[in-house]
């Protein structure tokens, strides 16, 4: 028979209380702290700057040197930062590193790109080229001179062409470079042009500007019916308010169709249009707004007094219409997005925010930022003659 010790017994009990406690004060603690991160930006930046090192300084990270007396085209897409320069496309990882290079043979670059697809094209001329990692899927010359360009997520692609006896025409290609269809507009313009990430619908604003104020026109067409019954593929079209003019459509999650005009940012679902930011408003200087999110769409807001100016980035959740902000000291020079990141250009500084509003990085320059590019995972500030990586 096991004699238990009653001392023995109670010290264990002690211990185990003092553990839970001790775990339990921890959580608290950590719950508090995140309150206390989540409503307090002068609390948020310290831990911000000191504990959690989100500050980057110019030198600091891997770069890319650039040739000052070439002509260097820089995109980024998928898991590289790509440089086409004298006809040869080098593609470079995250490190900064070399993997590969392709001839492309265009001069005045516009580029599409969406998950592993780089699609790159002669402006208001015919070559197109669709790339995936150091690989040329597809390559053609197409009749009429390329306007703009897009690919989803699996390689179709969608092109508007002018030059022809019409005034636009959109040509749609798998994404092994066959034809599906192509769509001809004899009395309107088109503007933008995207395909849903089923495949199964692409979707073309155009411009009608044979009356006395422009007319924007949405319109949705079956993929499979165009390429059977061409005369029954339209199933949706909006006629938009006159005046309005559409500059921007991208499907997102869920094949919601995102539409950016001049004055607010709308939602095509379920046969309805419904509008989800404004960009004109008489009380407030908006100065940016953007769709190319993978499921929010942003406004920037300037407001400025005579000791500073703030900047406010307002970002909406497309599933839920909820909103996320982030606010910021200084002029925003520049926007870009990719998926679910958002860069601030303030000039010799950049503010890279997470779509629900929380500073990933920023990073700190010494002299004037050009530009900026932006894939998976990290971004290149361009300079004259370099380009530095920040890895999120």
């Amino acid at each position: 028979m096991k004699i238990i010790n009653i001392d023995e017994q109670k010290n264990i009990n002690k211990k185990k209380v003092l553990i839970t406690s001790i775990i339990v004060a921890i959580i608290c603690i950590v719950i508090i702290l995140f309150i206390i991160y989540s409503s307090s930006s002068s609390f948020r930046e310290v831990v911000d700057k000191y504990v959690l090192m989100k500050n980057i300084v110019e030198d600091s990270t891997p770069s890319i040197t650039l040739d000052e007396n070439e002509t260097n085209n820089i995109f980024a897409y998928d898991k590289y930062i790509s440089i086409l320069s004298k006809n040869t496309l080098k593609n470079y990882n995250s490190s900064g590193k070399e993997e590969g290079n392709l001839t492309i043979e265009i001069s005045n670059p516009i580029t599409a790109t969406s998950g592993k697809y780089l699609l790159i094209a002669e402006k208001d001329a015919q070559k197109i080229y669709l790339i995936s990692g150091n690989q040329i899927i597809w390559q053609k010359e197409l009749e009429g001179n390329i306007d703009r360009i897009s690919v989803n997520k699996n390689g179709y692609v969608a092109v508007i062409l002018s030059g022809t006896i019409n005034k636009s025409v959109i040509q749609t290609f798998d994404s092994t470079g066959v034809e599906l269809f192509k769509t001809y507009l004899s009395r309107t313009i088109a503007m933008d042009v995207d395909i849903s990430w089923d495949n199964q619908y692409l979707a073309f604003a155009e411009i009608n500007t044979s009356g006395t104020t422009v007319k924007s026109i949405i319109k949705i067409v079956s993929i499979q019916k165009a390429k059977t019954t061409p005369a029954e593929s339209i199933i949706y079209t909006y006629s938009d308010t006159e005046g309005n003019l559409i500059t921007n459509i991208k499907y997102q999650e869920g094949n919601r169709l995102i539409c950016m005009c001049d004055s607010g940012v709308y939602i095509v679902q379920n046969e309805k249009y419904n509008e989800l930011i404004k960009l004109i408003e008489n009380d407030q200087k908006i100065t940016f707004g953007g769709i190319e999110l993978s499921n929010r769409v942003y406004r920037v807001i300037e407001k400025s007094s005579l000791l500073n100016t703030q900047t406010t980035v307002e970002i909406v959740n497309v599933s839920n219409n909820k909103t996320s902000v982030y606010n910021l000291e200084g002029v925003a020079k520049e926007i870009y997005s990719y998926n679910d990141t958002i860069s601030v250009n303030l000039g010799s500084e950049v503010h890279f925010i997470s779509t629900n509003g929380w500073l990933i990085k920023k990073y700190i320059s010494s002299q004037e930022i050009r530009t900026i590019v932006m894939c998976n995972n990290f971004a290149g500030i361009v300079y004259r003659n370099k380009i530095e990586i920040v890895n999120f």
